[in-house]
């Protein structure tokens, strides 16, 4: 009934009866949209939910549950495993294909958005709220790969590093310097888009020039331009004492030393000045 409903629409159908035959079928050609039954021998929708999913070609493909099984654990159990929707049967095929064309005007509009992007070179990522990337361009996971940044440091190094910078406020345009690399590179605030999500540009960085831009902008010497770079990038004494091996007793002479120069009462407004002045070096 439902692949007669489909067909009728327009749509081609191909049809799994079970779920390792469906994620077969699915890596050969990737379809628009996916209707999956909880129900199936050998391996059942949830799971088979999840391996699809697993695979980056179709991670985008919204897939749609239906199942005779309406309680709330299994509803939730099908969200969970990545599914967008959930249909009890018996299905009605007019509501079937209204959820449907809904979710592939949808994942159609994500696709094109990012398609776009891809197609640009452009080194663009967002991140949430804990600073953990939620979507990258091609670029962007290429240029990690070039700094040496894999898998754990964009896990737990990154999302830090981006978090103390975003609590200075830093304004669009202005960057930040990444440190645990075997290459520099730097990130710039594009904008806070949607929620707490926000948009970064990934660039080749700097280095310790941005030590040297600060001292050439502001009334610091050579050192404690070194300091207030790192305070720009939300480092502590210790961590800053243990990057230019000295200790955090001398770094907060140094750091004396800045406040009084820039008329600041505070680290976070010195960080604020070291951040202006890095972004619009830019």
């Amino acid at each position: 009934m439902l692949n007669d409903a489909l067909e009728t629409a327009g749509l081609t159908v191909l049809v799994a009866l079970e779920g390792k035959q469906a994620i077969t079928i699915a890596g050969k050609i990737t379809p628009d949209i996916i209707l999956l039954d909880a129900i199936m021998p050998h391996l059942d929708g949830f799971e088979t939910c999840e391996r699809l999913k697993a695979n980056p070609d179709l991670c985008d493909v919204p897939i749609i549950f239906m199942t005779g099984l309406s309680d709330t654990e299994s509803i939730v159990k099908g969200l969970n495993a990545g599914g967008v929707d959930y249909l009890t049967k018996p299905v009605d095929p007019d509501e079937l294909m209204a959820r449907m064309r809904v979710h592939l005007n949808n994942a159609r509009r994500t696709n094109s958005a990012q398609c776009a992007l891809d197609h640009t070179g452009h080194h663009l990522f967002t991140i949430d709220s804990a600073g953990h990337t939620l979507w990258a361009t091609p670029q962007v996971r290429e240029l990690f790969a070039r700094a040496g940044a894999g898998d754990t440091w964009q896990h737990t190094q990154l999302p830090a590093q981006l978090l103390r910078w975003l609590r200075h406020h830093p304004q669009p345009n202005q960057a930040l310097t990444l440190t645990g690399l075997e290459q520099p590179l730097e990130v710039r605030l594009v904008e806070h888009t949607r929620g707490a999500e926000v948009l970064l540009e990934l660039l080749a960085g700097q280095g310790e020039s941005g030590a040297e831009r600060l001292r050439q902008a502001l009334p610091v010497t050579g050192r404690e331009s070194e300091v207030l770079y790192w305070i720009g990038n939300g480092k502590t004494n210790r961590e800053i004492g243990q990057i230019l091996s000295t200790s955090p007793r001398t770094v907060n002479k140094h750091l004396e030393q800045i406040f009084r120069k820039l008329e600041v009462d505070n680290r976070t407004s010195a960080a604020a000045i070291a951040i202006r002045v890095l972004g619009h070096h830019r």
